[in-house]
């Protein structure tokens, strides 16, 4: 089978461990962008990348680069692309576009060019035009035009990889999935020790988490990929890594999950998450205030996602809560590595805490920390002074 160029798309700041998680699938990393990782590999190479990757967002199939002055010389490129071997006649087909150039004035005409190459095609080859539309739970073509260069995929993921299936109840301003298994990968927490999670909202942190220490593939609750829809995909291929991911899953890990939120409604929401994860059984929910969350001894990592003022609550009226967790973090968790994902750099210092690391990352367009703090225990206080 034919290798190609495979873009994989991501949030701004999680290329890093987009990177590690390709490598570690033995795959190549060709290049390295801001929002994105290009490796190589063939069709049937995609349903692994859709299965097994933890922050990816798209999984994007290089089919053919190109220049393109005009709409015109976008069509007849785009013409030349044998999409009946890629898209069933009676199909449907979304096209979703990026473009940047003086050659059109509205990208939504360049995203009709682009359709209309691909049903006349099909239409000229197979004598049935495919339906069309903005719906991208079958066939998706996303298209990249900047100046008078193109670049035409497959999206063999369909919907966005972040939308893993179990989220049935996101409450406000929910952390995207994908955001939170890279947070999590970030804390370096695999199953051996504590993960606590105080204002954990609609569980996603603490249930990628779970996912995380159990080894279990972020895909397999998903029942659709745009590869699924190329005529004669590889369905045998595909039951057989479904397969392998539900061997090498863990039954459970040593560590302990606790995550609480001062909502009771927000408990429940996470508990019925959790529970179509598969993982409910694994994490502690309590209703409660951040500073009473009980923190296990043996030591782990704390992660809390507070409010931070541009969607959600007031910034001056979170001062005090960014203090408390401070406070939470000094007093409750010595011996555990303390996190604060934040969007607000100033109510990042009311911790009072000076972090060790501060990693950058992106939440729907607004720049994040996740600031890392050491929380040394009494014995290691008394060797330093």
């Amino acid at each position: 089978m034919q290798k190609h160029k495979i873009l994989i798309t991501c949030a701004k700041g999680i290329p890093t461990f987009l990177k590690s998680e390709l490598l570690a699938f033995g795959f190549p990393v060709l290049s390295e962008a801001v929002a994105g990782v290009e490796t190589e590999g063939n069709l049937d190479d995609t349903q692994k990348l859709n299965l097994f990757l933890r922050t990816a967002h798209r999984v994007l199939l290089v089919l053919k680069e190109f220049e393109a002055n005009d709409a015109d010389a976008l069509y007849r490129e785009l013409s030349r692309i044998a999409w009946e071997e890629l898209i069933p006649a009676d199909g449907y087909v979304c096209v979703t576009s990026s473009v940047e150039t003086p050659a059109i004035r509205d990208t939504r005409f360049a995203s009709l060019r682009c359709k209309d190459a691909i049903v006349d095609r099909i239409k000229e080859k197979r004598g049935t035009r495919p339906d069309s539309g903005p719906e991208r739970g079958r066939s998706v073509v996303h298209l990249y035009w900047k100046e008078n260069r193109c670049t035409v995929y497959l999206d063999t993921s369909g919907e966005s990889l972040s939308r893993r299936g179990y989220r049935k109840i996101p409450l406000a301003a929910p952390m995207q999935e994908t955001l939170a298994a890279a947070v999590v990968l970030a804390t370096g927490w695999q199953g051996e020790r504590s993960f606590v999670n105080p204002l954990c909202g609609s569980g996603t942190l603490a249930i990628e988490a779970a996912l995380i220490g159990l080894d279990r593939a972020p895909g397999l609750l998903r029942g659709n990929f745009g590869f699924m829809h190329v005529p004669g995909y590889n369905e045998a291929l595909w039951q057989e890594l479904r397969e392998a991911a539900r061997k090498r899953s863990k039954k459970e890990f040593i560590g302990r999950i606790i995550a609480t939120d001062i909502d009771p409604a927000a408990i429940e929401g996470a508990k019925k998450n959790a529970a179509t994860a598969g993982v409910e059984h694994l994490i502690e929910f309590a209703a409660c205030d951040f500073s009473e969350t009980p923190v296990p001894e043996g030591g782990g990592v704390v992660v809390m996602n507070p409010e931070y003022g541009e969607r959600m609550g007031d910034a001056a009226k979170l001062e005090s809560v960014y203090r408390g967790i401070g406070d939470f973090l000094k007093q409750k968790c010595q011996g555990y590595r303390g996190y604060v994902f934040t969007g607000n750099a100033v109510l990042g210092k009311k911790v009072g805490l000076k972090p060790k690391r501060s990693l950058p990352f992106w939440n729907s367009g607004i720049e994040c920390r996740l600031l890392e703090y050491e929380l040394y225990d009494g014995s290691r206080k008394k060797q330093t002074r």
